[in-house]
């Protein structure tokens, strides 16, 4: 049976006003990396970490799919296959396009996590510095997001899926961030066709086979619709 493994990034939401990475004046122009997004930081200034993914919290909230999201939705329910969808973003919009068992490799805005015990729940809109747990009642709770130094999400179960598929395609991402960004490669391993949808070529593109550029919610669903009309 066919089988497509889709990996989207920041790019796919940019269009529904969540701010990319490294965009000037994206996410990370008025901290550093290693303030908001490490272990370190958080230890540092648990306060400071809390108010950015707050903040960031609220703007996902806000958010609305936009036509990418909701082509992959209708590609996951209509594909004769299997379509297997890994993002390396924290907001829920491939959920509130139709898509389902979403493998989110770096955490979700939505969830919070007891760095004492391992607890997972759902996030209020505002974590405070000292959040209780509600498993084990100490005040260990941390947004849960994947930070660098930090090991991604379900690896297990995507490198299973990239050595069994047939199409890999990445939309809206960099290629600057790994594990993620050597993903084609393990996808031609396996014999997969590749594409790369992204409104410009990134640091990864001569790996692919093909390369579709320009917006996500004019590129993406096109091909969707090709895929679907089986073309």
């Amino acid at each position: 049976m066919e089988k497509i493994v889709i990996l989207t990034g920041a790019g796919i939401s940019a269009e529904s006003g969540l701010g990319t990475f490294r965009d000037a004046g994206g996410l990370w122009e008025q901290h550093r990396i290693e303030d908001v997004a490490t272990p370190e930081g958080f230890a540092r200034d648990p306060a400071l970490v809390q108010r950015f993914y707050n903040a960031r919290r609220a703007a996902a909230a806000e958010a609305r799919p936009n036509a990418a999201h909701e082509a992959l939705g209708r590609l996951q329910r209509d594909y004769p296959g299997e379509v297997v969808l890994v993002t390396q973003n924290v907001d829920a919009l491939h959920e509130a396009g139709g898509a389902r068992d979403v493998l989110h490799m770096h955490g979700e805005l939505a969830s919070a996590l007891c760095a004492a015990c391992g607890h997972r729940w759902p996030a209020p809109m505002e974590m405070q510095v000292k959040e209780p747990c509600p498993a084990c009642d100490r005040p260990a709770g941390r947004p849960d997001i994947v930070w660098f130094g930090e090991v991604p999400y379900h690896m297990d179960e995507i490198m299973a899926h990239l050595k069994d598929c047939t199409l890999f395609a990445a939309i809206g991402t960099s290629g600057e961030v790994y594990p993620a960004a050597g993903f084609v490669q393990i996808a031609d391993i396996a014999g997969a066709h590749s594409v790369e949808l992204n409104l410009e070529a990134s640091s990864v593109h001569s790996n692919f086979a093909e390369a579709r550029l320009g917006r996500a919610t004019e590129v993406v669903p096109l091909w969707v619709a090709e895929l679907l009309s089986g073309h």
